[in-house]
């Protein structure tokens, strides 16, 4: 028997039918991290609780009375497939346990660069069917589905002219990137590109930043005087970025600029022709803030010469994979990182509807990018519900629900089979569920049996 243990390349231990170990292998120490003569004489009970090995695969066999074979987790942080089985006296009292692993560390490491490379895989066919179909990614717009194809149709066809855009869209959805674009295309390129945020100037400081001012015009202005934004972007392009957001008395004052294409400072009495092109945009719906009188029709008539709709992300399912490859192939380059969206990651953000648009997108993968930890992101560590059956219970219905019951034991044994099964569906190993718990691994595996979670 002494032979056959020390000649195996299998880490085999025998136990007692209590559990208790007789006989070891020496190769042991190399996965549990204990010697043969540590392990002799101790319970598995006792051994599990010291995470030499975790789960017992022997203590299954003595519950279950028949083979077992389980991935434990061990001491010296290997990952191992346990096969145990029972031996029976002529009474069919269990009087010995024995039990073989074998180290699947590194076939557990295979198994994730195998699945960084269906990650990989995916997008390769993704960009390789984009070269095919002469699909184009022009400074973060990624041109795949057939909404953003006819806007950028449109975008070329308007760029050479001079004529007045409007962009209409939700919020975060990339109005200032389709502006510029609009203006790298013009033959005004080579100028300004002035970009004015209408909603974020103070209506008492808009005058004094949008037409500029003479010397000593009002008290604490520069001795010098200042050139306004308008006259900034003289020659080059003006974009009003949510235009709906300017109060009517400065929508006067700007339909003059507009109209007049000429600016005076405050405290002059010259006026100073300017050549500029007018780009605006809105998440507001001007025709009824016209209608409601909070929008003048004349302003909104000389602006709306050519209305280019931007569809909200949800509506564009198609450049979702591709927006996913260039904000993370971009964060990955400024953080000097590697990060991979995992298959299943990828799954969960192509169901996700993206209120925030674009900008949303860009904000999460930096986030994600920035502070996930191991290399492979995994959908844990997204922000937001899951969708399709995986949404997570509000508190308020975990607290409706313990109501429910008849004692306190019950709410509170109702409660904790909740926080198990969401562990159980969010994470890949009892580790990660203790960790997110709060609470020992040993103790997850006994509450995933107590309440028969997991088969």
């Amino acid at each position: 028997m002494q032979a056959i243990l020390d000649v195996s390349n299998d880490n085999i231990v025998i136990t007692d039918g209590h559990g208790k170990v007789l006989k070891a292998s020496p190769n042991c120490y190399s996965i549990y991290g204990m010697k043969t003569d540590e392990l002799l004489g101790k319970n598995v009970d006792e051994l599990e609780r010291m995470d030499v090995f975790s789960p017992s695969v022997t203590k299954r066999v003595i519950e279950e009375r028949k083979e077992v074979q389980l991935m434990q987790h061990t001491l010296t942080d290997r990952y191992v497939m346990a096969t145990a089985l029972p031996v029976f006296d002529d009474r069919g009292k269990i009087i010995r346990v024995i039990s073989f692993s074998h180290d699947l560390t590194e076939l557990r490491q295979i198994k994730e660069d195998y699945e960084e490379l269906q990650s990989k895989m995916a997008y390769y066919e993704s960009e390789i069917k984009e070269l095919r179909d002469k699909e184009q990614n022009t400074n973060g717009i990624v041109l795949k589905s057939k909404e953003i194809h006819q806007v950028w149709q449109l975008i070329q066809r308007v760029a050479a002219s001079d004529a007045t855009v409007v962009f209409l869209g939700e919020s975060g959805v990339g109005k200032n990137v389709f502006a510029r674009a609009i203006h790298e295309k013009s033959i005004r390129s080579k100028e300004a590109f002035v970009e004015v945020n209408c909603g974020a100037i103070p209506e008492t400081l808009f005058e004094s930043e949008m037409f500029g001012y003479e010397r000593g015009a009002f008290t604490g202005a520069d001795q010098n005087g200042k050139p306004g934004l308008i006259e900034l972007a003289n020659k080059g392009t003006l974009f009003l970025d949510e235009v709906g957001e300017l109060p009517l008395n400065l929508q006067a004052k700007l339909l003059k600029v507009i109209q007049e294409k000429k600016v005076t400072r405050i405290g002059g009495t010259e006026p100073k022709a300017i050549d500029f092109r007018i780009i605006a945009s809105t998440n507001r719906d001007l025709k009824e803030m016209v209608e409601a009188g909070k929008f003048r029709e004349d302003l909104y008539y000389r602006l709306n010469v050519v209305p280019i709709t931007i569809p909200p992300l949800r509506e564009r399912k198609d450049d979702l994979l591709y927006l996913f490859d260039y904000f993370l192939d971009m964060f990955n380059e400024k953080y000097e990182t590697d990060k991979v969206l995992h298959a299943s990651t990828i799954r969960e953000m192509l169901e996700y509807s993206w209120p925030g648009n674009v900008r949303e997108l860009e904000n999460l993968m930096e986030r994600l990018v920035i502070t996930t930890e191991s290399r492979m992101i995994y959908p844990d560590t997204l922000p937001f519900q899951r969708q399709h059956g995986f949404a997570q219970e509000t508190m308020e219905e975990e607290v409706e629900q313990a109501e429910q019951a008849a004692n306190l034991p019950e709410a509170l044994e109702e409660v904790e089979i909740r926080w198990l099964k969401r562990a159980y569906r969010q994470y890949k190993t009892t580790y990660e569920m203790a960790k997110y718990l709060g609470i020992s691994q040993s103790s997850v595996v006994r509450k995933l049996q107590k309440y028969k979670i997991n088969s």
